[in-house]
């Protein structure tokens, strides 16, 4: 009896250690993740800082408005653009309206119907930016990347997706389509989109929890916002599949800080088509800094994006 009972008080002894052990064995793997995960975030931020590419989209902002020619794409579909936004915000309004504040009433109290209008808008401006992407502005974003490149004295590299012609402003030089223009929303980034919108319920801390999860270019969205960046200059660069995924798992980082501050631009109801534009101006021109190795920005600011491109190449 004597020897059961001391085997018996043993393996007691024995399971709090096994049980420590256990622990201290997933303290440590934790520990290593988080190390690795805070090591990656610390280059990407380190790569996005070095390559300034979070200001492209508001450089883009200022060269649109500068360059009157690069207008006339925009102001084609302003018609269309109208049309649909106020279909589309004064339906989202009559249906949705009061059923999401009766909602939001019971999480945000008396703002609640301050902050409906807010995710109402946003609702309405990613319905909008879905539609016009897909069916009304593909052929119109093209001809702002292509004029700008040419804008920038890129002819060359243009001249790999669509013939160029003599004439007076960088619109007039833009010819036959070559190549096939940008690549639509996935259904998977379409359905990503829509399923984290109602965070923007979330006062302040939603909105910014919403911004990060879509300009975040990780394992989850680099290729997608990457691609809807830079998919034009990729095809006019013939880069193929493996040397994409290449660049883009590369240069996480760099777009990443494009898409926080591009998508933080369109989400402004109202004014999103216009930001849809010059965001595309600005990634033009990320494009063409990166092609100019004699420029301040690319050899100042962004060398590594540079080498990256010549190494893929």
């Amino acid at each position: 009896m004597s020897d059961t009972a001391e085997a018996s008080g043993a393996d007691h002894q024995q399971q709090p250690s096994q049980r420590n052990r256990v622990v201290d064995t997933v303290n440590e793997k934790a520990q290593e993740v988080f190390k690795e995960d805070y090591a990656q975030a610390r280059e990407h931020v380190t790569n996005a800082a070095k390559s300034r590419s979070y200001l492209y989209p508001i450089k883009g902002v200022f060269y649109f408005l500068s360059h009157r020619s690069l207008w006339k794409p925009f102001i084609s579909k302003l018609g269309p653009l109208v049309l649909l936004s106020t279909g589309v915000i004064g339906g989202m309004f009559f249906f949705t309206y009061l059923p999401q504040l009766a909602i939001l009433f019971f999480v945000n109290g008396p703002i609640a119907p301050f902050s409906t209008v807010l995710l109402v808008l946003n609702e309405s401006t990613t319905i909008i930016n879905l539609v016009s992407r897909n069916y009304l502005l593909q052929d119109s974003l093209l001809d702002v990347f292509d004029g700008t490149l040419l804008a920038r004295g890129d002819t060359k590299i243009v001249s790999e997706g669509r013939e160029v012609k003599s004439g007076g402003d960088p619109m007039q030089k833009l010819g036959k389509i070559i190549k096939s223009p940008f690549e639509k929303f996935s259904p998977k980034a379409i359905i990503r989109y829509i399923m984290y919108l109602p965070l923007n319920a979330i006062p302040v801390v939603g909105t910014v929890i919403f911004i990060l999860i879509q300009g975040r270019n990780s394992t989850l969205l680099c290729r997608t916002r990457g691609k809807g960046v830079h998919g034009r200059y990729f095809q006019l660069k013939r880069w193929s599949e493996p040397k994409r995924e290449d660049w883009l798992t590369k240069n996480v980082g760099p777009y990443t800080a494009f898409g926080l501050v591009a998508t933080l631009l369109e989400m402004i109801p109202v004014a999103s088509m216009f930001f849809t534009f010059s965001n595309t101006v600005g990634a033009a021109l990320w494009a063409a800094d990166i092609e100019d190795k004699n420029t301040s920005m690319t050899d100042g600011t962004a060398p590594s994006l540079r080498e990256t491109a010549e190494k893929a190449e």
